[in-house]
């Protein structure tokens, strides 16, 4: 038929023929449109990135987003381990290709106080937990929102040499330093997604975080640019409120870990001056220090809503105070904190060693009495009875008391086993009312065995450690990512068929460092390559769904879906401060790099070393 055949057909059809027919066409277009796997994926939020030796990798598309400008007023990151701050949760959401973000920093106090007229959220290290309760149990509305998990097929890696894990870890610092240098450099915390970044205390965290990594991994041209903003732009001299314990752990741990490393006195000169300006959070009544420090007025205060302060973050800073009082020969900041610990042993209110998660600044005495967990307020507790021991040449009785104690105390009300498969797990308990929930944060506790065994504590101490270790390593390989969520929940009814339950809560990962940091000391003591295996597992995921293209990683709100994990734009700094350090030393083969017989890590996972015998 020709051409001008077909056309003298059309004319000869009605208006409303014609509509139809082309309505039609454009329908069968759109239908192509949308089932052609590159459309789809780009309309997912996706693009497909292909690199050599890595096949086809799924990356979020990273929107051209402008940064905050100068004047607005830069939200407060979340705290690492127990802030008490409020927090609003924001969500931006977008459709077709543009990224879905929520935003999840603690806000300006006043504002959340104004705008929410209700308690906050407080979050310790992440973890989210209504202010008035501890654990969760399992109640209908919680099971409505649980979902199986299903098993992950287990790889070999022995075919992957060491030195080029070593360097996919330098080189995942880099790109991750990368990021902080372009578009956050001297602030607190890279925004990847947004190219911007979040303030917190104004003091460079990330910056600070990290000096002792970059030394570690030999990655000395960005340490010296970093050591150089320290030389001539750190100064403490501000009008702030910081926290204590972040200070602490983040600040004044990692000055000292470096000062060690380097034997640079510049760091130790700051290191002194930030400890001193902490020092006003212990003029209490009762001597257990305020969560707040205005370090340039030298004032310090409990939160606006209570008197209280968290346990796990007034005795989790004694490493910090004990070493700088060793170096400058003022006795006065180790009295202090040890006077903290000489209170908390002394008190009641515990069980079989547990403590409680809270503490009152005026009264000295716990609160919230009854809820016991490994998790969220109360998890460095336990870690630093028994790394304060081993700092001190083992010759502080009292704190590996506590510590045996405390031990025996999870075994009898916390260690539980999941079903179908007998994991082992750490759970809460609250009133007498067990919960099977573990947070990511309980994950230190597999490196904190092995430590103690390691040091001559029971033998039967490190085969708890490798069961733990492999649970811990299970909520990371049951993911669809690969990747932890925050918090999970165990079956424990007989024909259960999956062993974790993650509520859609907390299907968040932050990148946090514990259960790298545990692999760290397992495969240390054993030699058992499964432990940097499955580190490796971990640290290619982190690759696959979470680096940001342009620089930096960024912490994700699902890691249920490898399609599109969510994106959060925040990258902490305790990625490069811990996370990225345990990975380097996990894959190391030297056994003296960090010797675990010189040194013992803070809870931020900076090296102090342990006190000569003679000390």
């Amino acid at each position: 038929m020709t051409m001008q055949c077909l056309c003298k057909k059309w004319k000869q059809l009605s208006r409303l023929q014609r509509n139809l027919i082309l309505f039609t066409v454009a329908l069968m277009l759109v239908c192509g449109i949308a089932t052609y796997p590159a459309v789809t994926e780009h309309f997912r939020g996706l693009t497909v990135v292909v690199k050599e030796d890595e096949g086809h990798v799924l990356k979020p598309v990273i929107p051209e987003v402008l940064p905050e400008p100068p004047s607005a007023k830069p939200k407060r990151a979340p705290h690492k381990r127990g802030p008490h701050g409020p927090q609003n949760r924001l969500q931006k959401k977008g459709t077709g290709s543009d990224i879905q973000v929520e935003e999840n920093p603690i806000q300006d106090a006043k504002k959340a106080d104004k705008e929410e007229g209700e308690k906050p959220l407080v979050n310790r290290r992440g973890a989210l937990i209504e202010a008035d309760q501890a654990t969760e149990g399992g109640t209908a509305k919680e099971a409505e929102n649980k979902v199986d998990v299903p098993a992950v097929e287990q790889k070999d890696h022995s075919h992957e040499p060491e030195f080029d894990r070593l360097e996919a870890v330098r080189d995942a610092f880099r790109h991750a330093w990368k990021g902080y240098k372009e578009f956050a450099w001297g602030q607190d915390e890279l925004r990847p997604i947004s190219k911007s970044y979040g303030e917190w205390f104004g003091l460079g965290l990330t910056l600070i975080d990290a000096l002792d990594t970059m030394w570690i991994l030999n990655l000395r041209e960005e340490f010296e640019e970093a050591k150089t903003w320290v030389s001539t732009e750190l100064s403490f001299n501000k009008n702030v409120d910081v926290n204590l314990f972040e200070s602490t752990i983040r600040i004044l741990g990692g000055l000292l870990s470096t000062y060690h490393l380097t034997g640079d006195t510049l760091f130790l000169d700051k290191a002194k001056d930030i400890g001193t300006r902490l020092m006003p959070a212990f003029n209490t009544p009762s001597k257990i220090p305020y969560s707040d420090v205005n370090i340039g007025k030298g004032t310090a205060h409990p939160p606006r809503w209570t008197s209280d302060s968290t346990v796990a973050e007034v005795t989790s800073i004694q490493l910090e105070f004990r070493e700088l009082s060793r170096l400058t020969q003022d006795t006065r900041y180790r009295a202090a904190v040890d006077e903290v610990m000489q209170k908390v042993h002394k008190l009641e209110g515990k069980q079989d060693g547990l403590v409680p998660m809270f503490i009152n600044t005026n009264s000295g005495q716990f609160t919230h009495l009854g809820v016991f967990t490994l998790g969220a307020r109360a998890d460095s507790y336990y870690e630093y009875l028994l790394k304060q021991w081993i700092q001190g040449g083992q010759k502080e009785t009292e704190l590996l008391d506590d510590y045996l104690q405390a031990l025996e105390g999870v075994k009898k009300n916390l260690l539980k086993k999941s079903s179908p498969n007998s994991l082992t797990f750490v759970g809460e308990l609250s009133h007498g009312q067990f919960s099977p929930k573990m947070d990511h944060l309980v994950c230190f506790l597999p490196g904190t065995l092995a430590l103690g065994a390691h040091h001559g504590l029971p033998a039967d101490h490190m085969e708890l450690a490798k069961q733990l270790m492999e649970t811990c390593y299970q909520m990371y390989a049951q993911m669809e990512t690969g990747l932890s969520p925050e918090i999970v929940h165990f079956n424990m009814h007989e024909g259960s068929i999956r062993d974790v339950d993650v509520k859609l809560a907390d299907r968040h990962n932050l990148l946090r460092p514990e259960t790298v940091e545990s692999l760290f000391y397992l495969y240390r003591f054993t030699k058992d390559r499964k432990y940097r295996d499955w580190g490796w597992e971990i640290l290619q995921n982190f690759n696959k769904y979470t680096k940001v293209s342009t620089g930096g990683y960024t912490s994700i709100n699902n890691v249920r879906d490898p399609e599109y994990p969510s994106p959060r734009d925040k990258m902490e700094s305790f990625f490069l401060g811990e996370t990225l350090k345990y990975f380097y030393l996990l894959f190391s083969d030297d056994p003296e790099l960090l010797s675990l017989d010189k040194y013992v890590f803070n809870t931020e996972a900076h090296p102090l070393p342990i006190w000569p015998s003679a000390e």
